[in-house]
């Protein structure tokens, strides 16, 4: 079994304490690894670190940092299929959607965001009294980025690459739950000799890493995307200190498909942003509303479909849906289907554990979940469950859909099916969600904004809102 550790000041280190826990492999409920046990020292000495490589760093010229960043994303390239199969052991996900999709994307974040760097700007305002005004858009200087376990590399390089094209130095904490992508990418820093100190990443739980993190006096913003509990602690932590925030919270949205839409596409499409990565996406579509004149031809096609998703080992290419991230969320999954049977939902299809033969017997798999008759204010239309459970409902209006899509605390994304544009330029307004998809799911644009409303989250990620986020902006005022 491998000991993952920490990457401070660029070198590999064990982690003050000696202290490890295991880390296990959903497909097989076995560990496979260990992960630090870190604690509020680890942090201090990452943080004095990035301070230490903070004026350098933010004094290199834009094109030298977009060199380093280039070379993060080739590196992600080359060690790709190790990447992958890493992902995949770490979080149950099939490997295909590892290695066509994630990996390829955390690849994609550092590139981007090295052309972002050469290309970021700022305002100027002429004055009719003979002054102008301009602004200066300067890196904070240390700062946190706590990324979450559904899609590990890929949301990790989403923070960490705009915050050091933006000049900052970082100290990062991956989610102890599937930390080993992080641990290889501080590999990879390492091998191609990143300049020490600038990137840091330090493993442990919330409590032992995470809070002495968000605390701690040199950490000027703290960049967060998890739970919407967590995000709340993290907030009442930070804002006494006036740290900037960036919190990507969770979502229950809704997919509001009407009867006039292009029915082959949005069924193989609601079946992904059903399932995909077993729920554990957190812009999945959970709640589904369906006009009531296709409602039930609706129900019978997404049961039958998913029935028929192959269920098996996620590191085999045939696999479309893996295992859970973990017994923990294994057990509260089906204590939210319990839930829903109880309240009086029909369960179509799945509701239950799936054993898989052969090496994964042991693994924390669900077979997906289709339920209907559940009213909109019952714990499983209400609560954000992160699991391969999807309940449908019937709706009459476009102003009954409206109420029943803004119906809940959450106010992540949202998705729409018509061939009616006028229709679905008047639900995107009314919808209350940082993101709507109209005829699509998940096709982003990394130079649009991405975050929530409500309970969702607050600021928003991507392109250069990111990299606003990680300035702090200055406006020089000259009198000529």
């Amino acid at each position: 079994m491998q000991d993952i550790q920490n990457y401070i000041d660029g070198k590999l280190v064990a982690p003050s304490r000696g202290k490890y826990r295991e880390n296990m492999e959903p497909a097989t409920g076995m560990p496979w690894s260990r992960v630090p046990e870190s604690s509020a020292m680890d942090v201090d000495s990452a943080v004095t670190a990035a301070k230490k490589a903070f004026p350098d760093w933010s004094a290199m010229p834009a094109e030298e940092r977009a060199h380093w960043l280039s070379r993060l994303a080739d590196s992600i390239d080359r060690h790709a299929e190790k990447l992958a199969e890493a992902e995949t052991r770490d979080t149950g996900k099939p490997i295909r959607l590892a290695r066509d999709v994630e990996i390829p994307r955390a690849a994609r974040n550092f590139r981007f965001y090295a052309a972002a760097a050469t290309q970021f700007f700022s305002e100027s305002h002429a004055m009719e009294n003979d002054a102008i005004n301009y602004t200066l858009r300067q890196p904070l200087g240390v700062v946190g980025c706590i990324s979450p376990w559904n899609l590990p590399l890929y949301l990790f390089t989403w923070k960490v690459a705009p915050a050091l094209a933006a000049g900052n130095c970082v100290v990062s904490k991956p989610s102890e739950v599937t930390p080993m992508t992080a641990y290889l990418f501080s590999e990879i820093c390492r091998d191609i000799d990143f300049p020490a100190g600038v990137l840091n990443v330090v493993h442990g739980t919330g409590l032992s890493v995470g809070v002495p993190l968000v605390e701690h006096a040199n950490i000027k913003a703290v960049s967060f995307t998890g739970g919407t509990r967590t995000g709340a602690d993290i907030a009442a932590r930070a804002a006494p200190r006036f740290k900037k925030l960036s919190l990507e919270l969770g979502g229950k949205n809704p997919n509001i498909i009407f009867a006039d839409c292009d029915w082959e596409t949005m069924l193989a499409t609601t079946l992904r942003s059903s399932f995909s990565n077993q729920g554990q996406i957190c812009l999945c579509g959970s709640r589904i509303y369906v006009e009531s004149k296709v409602y039930e031809r609706f129900v019978a096609e997404l049961v039958q479909r998913a029935k028929a998703m192959r269920i098996g080992d996620p590191m085999e290419d045939a696999t479309e849906q893996g295992a859970v991230v973990s017994q923990q969320q294994h057990e509260k999954i089906l204590g939210c289907i319990t839930s829903a049977r109880e309240d009086g939902g029909e369960i179509h299809c799945g509701g239950e554990p799936v054993t898989v033969a052969g090496r994964c017997e042991n693994g924390w798999f669900i077979a997906p979940t289709v339920i209907t008759g559940l009213g909109p204010d019952c714990r499983t239309n209400q609560e954000e469950i992160f699991g391969p459970v999807v309940t449908v409902t019937p709706f009459e209006s476009e102003d009954e859909v409206l109420q029943l899509a803004n119906g809940t605390e959450y106010g992540l994304a949202a998705s729409i099916w018509s061939q009616n544009i006028s229709r679905c330029h008047r639900l995107a307004k009314g919808i209350e969600s940082g993101l709507v998809w109209v005829n699509t799911w998940m096709l982003r644009d990394l130079r649009t904004p991405m975050g929530g409303m409500k309970q969702s989250g607050m600021g928003r990620e991507g392109g250069f809102d990111s990299m606003r986020f990680f300035t702090e902006a200055k406006n020089v005022c000259i009198k000529y």
